[in-house]
């Protein structure tokens, strides 16, 4: 059955993939700040897009309203923006702190509490957390990153006891690194050549999605064998 499904960071990387792989049975429409990927993105996949910043809360609960009222619903979310951030603490800026977790907690916290009612409202929704392998486990030099995705496991795990009354299902994925330009837009050389297609990652994403309203994927973890 065809869903309307929001996908923020949706014009590269993992979003964008994942509205590739949907947008041919479901109603897709995809979030980002950067109005000229986000276009060529839409135009390439075949779906809808909404500018937003994601840590701006009116104009998501905006962009959220937006799309209930022009689909009549909203039946996933797809929390999948985010930035990065290396290096010891405190050699590390304090805009660029402020900003990672601003996207990377403050983003899916502000996105999943403005289509919650709505989900409540009908008795049903799913809400995927796009997190990391960083929101399980601990690296060298990443303390901030890793504050902020940590966070949004806490928030993934506290939704699942919350929102399951309501008969709305929330999944954290946890992807190892990905072939992304998520470093390179943090001024990071990194050496990719062994890390995950993002495709894998959006097949893990449509896979949680195809599953019937009955059935909960809890957690999912993905990583290239060589991590």
């Amino acid at each position: 059955m065809s869903k309307v499904i929001v996908i923020t960071g949706g014009g590269t990387g993992i979003g964008k993939e994942v509205a590739r792989i949907l947008a041919s049975d479901h109603t897709v429409v995809i979030v980002s700040r950067d109005e000229g990927p986000l276009k060529a993105a839409a135009e390439e996949v075949g779906c809808s897009y909404k500018i937003g910043d994601v840590t701006d809360a009116k104009r998501v609960n905006t962009l959220i309203h937006e799309v209930i009222d022009e689909q009549g619903q909203i039946d996933v979310l797809v929390n999948n923006a985010g930035v990065w951030i290396q290096g010891e603490l405190e050699d590390n800026d304090p805009d660029q702190i402020k900003e990672v977790v601003e996207v990377n907690t403050l983003g899916p916290i502000m996105c999943a509490q403005a289509v919650i009612p709505h989900m409540k409202k009908r008795g049903r929704g799913l809400i995927i957390n796009t997190i990391s392998q960083a929101g399980l486990y601990a690296k060298e030099e990443r303390s901030v990153y890793n504050a902020s995705k940590w966070a949004v496991t806490g928030l993934t795990k506290c939704l699942q006891h919350d929102l399951l009354p309501h008969g709305i299902r929330v999944t954290g994925l946890y992807p190892g690194p990905v072939q992304t330009d998520l470093f390179a837009h943090a001024g990071i050389d990194r050496d990719l050549s062994t890390a995950l297609d993002p495709k894998e990652v959006a097949m893990c994403v449509k896979f949680v999605i195809d599953r019937p309203d009955t059935v909960c994927i809890p957690e999912m973890g993905i990583r290239p064998l060589s991590s």
